[in-house]
């Protein structure tokens, strides 16, 4: 199982930012598919979840309204589309499967919000 997350860096309040996560090793179309993040001296925290099929996704309050989680199954690819970011959204991102109750991530990718 692989996970690699894509598409992080450096935006100012109020931009957006597309985040990606490529599978791979399992059959990435019956699994259910979540992002999380851990910004500095903080707990890592979930952000959002889509179902396999992509047709029920929650997400956390904190990102409500703003950021938008979808997949695609013929890519094998999870995104996060993140919308109005704001400063205190700054954290490394990371995308979770749970495969036979194992959590597999991947490395993270870092999304920084400044002026």
């Amino acid at each position: 199982v692989q996970l690699v997350e894509s598409g992080g860096g450096l935006v100012q309040p109020g931009g957006s930012l597309r985040l990606s996560c490529a599978a791979s090793g399992f059959t990435f179309s019956r699994y259910a598919m979540n992002w999380y993040r851990q910004a500095p001296g903080k707990e890592r925290e979930w952000v959002a979840g889509i179902n396999s099929a992509g047709g029920s996704t929650n997400y956390a309050d904190s990102v409500k309204g703003r950021f938008t989680i979808s997949r695609d199954n013929a890519k094998n690819t999870v995104y996060l589309q993140m919308n109005s970011l704001k400063p205190e959204d700054t954290a490394v991102y990371y995308c979770k499967a749970v495969i036979r109750s194992y959590d597999y991530w991947g490395q993270g990718t870092q999304v920084t919000v400044s002026a």
